[in-house]
């Protein structure tokens, strides 16, 4: 196995059915000192096995396998209550949105290079530092939508405001905004509710864009955005949204 055997060292399992592309990921595994590689599988069916028995830190996945590819492996696995970071390694594009919906470290394209890897790894140790116990990806920290002929990351703190539109959530972020492929209940379930707060069924605000409440009368509130906008608030929201406000 590479890789230095510390406490702080991410233990490793690298998961591909290729032998030279495992081999591969091997020798740049052994040059990272962050990393300590404590298994290798050909398969799904392999890796969940080697996960439950191997409790790693870190799965470094390829995608295209035979029987239980490597979405199958990382959907199984987001129904964990601890589970480990995953950063999908891949010769292929197209899967990268669905990959960050199960809340995927990061998504390398093959051939990997030594620096892109590193920027991936750097990322799986701040989100271990930042999860202080917690489960892996506890609250969503970035999401990453299709813009033009490519995938923007936008991170979760600069999204202002989240419009539902039938299947999609519109992104308010600055003066800015994006689609993307989600239900605003799924997101909600993502979101740090100490952060984010549901007003309507089809309106998620960030808590520090609202500058304050209004009473319209018979029973009917409103919420004042930093911007002087008006939102009104949905009767089922009423309760909760007061709550914030101490009332």
């Amino acid at each position: 196995m590479s890789g230095q055997d510390n406490e702080t060292a991410l233990r490793t399992l690298i998961v591909d059915d290729e032998p030279l592309a495992v081999e591969r990921m091997q020798v740049i595994c052994a040059r990272m000192p962050e990393l300590q590689v404590v298994g290798t599988a050909s398969d799904g069916a392999a890796a969940l096995r080697l996960i439950d028995a191997l409790h790693p830190d870190l799965v470094l996945l390829d995608l295209t396998m035979p029987e239980i590819d490597g979405m199958a492996v990382a959907r199984k696995l987001a129904k964990l209550s601890r589970r480990p970071a995953v950063i999908f390694v891949t010769a292929h594009e197209q899967f990268a949105v669905e990959a960050f919906d199960l809340d995927a470290v990061d998504y390398v394209l093959k051939p990997v290079a030594l620096d892109r890897l590193r920027r991936a790894i750097g990322r799986a140790l701040e989100r271990r530092g930042a999860g202080d116990g917690a489960p892996a990806g506890a609250w969503v920290e970035e999401l990453w939508v299709p813009h033009r002929s490519e995938l923007l990351r936008i991170e979760v703190q600069q999204v202002n405001r989240i419009d539902a539109e039938r299947d999609y959530v519109r992104l308010h972020v600055g003066n800015r905004n994006y689609l993307l492929l989600q239900t605003i209940a799924g997101l909600e379930a993502r979101l740090n509710p100490a952060e984010f707060i549901r007003i309507h069924r089809s309106t998620i605000l960030r808590r520090d864009a609202i500058r304050g409440l209004r009473h319209d009368g018979l029973g009917v509130w409103s919420i004042e955005l930093a911007d002087g906008e008006m939102l009104r608030i949905g009767r089922t929201y009423l309760a909760r949204v007061k709550a914030m406000a101490g009332r």
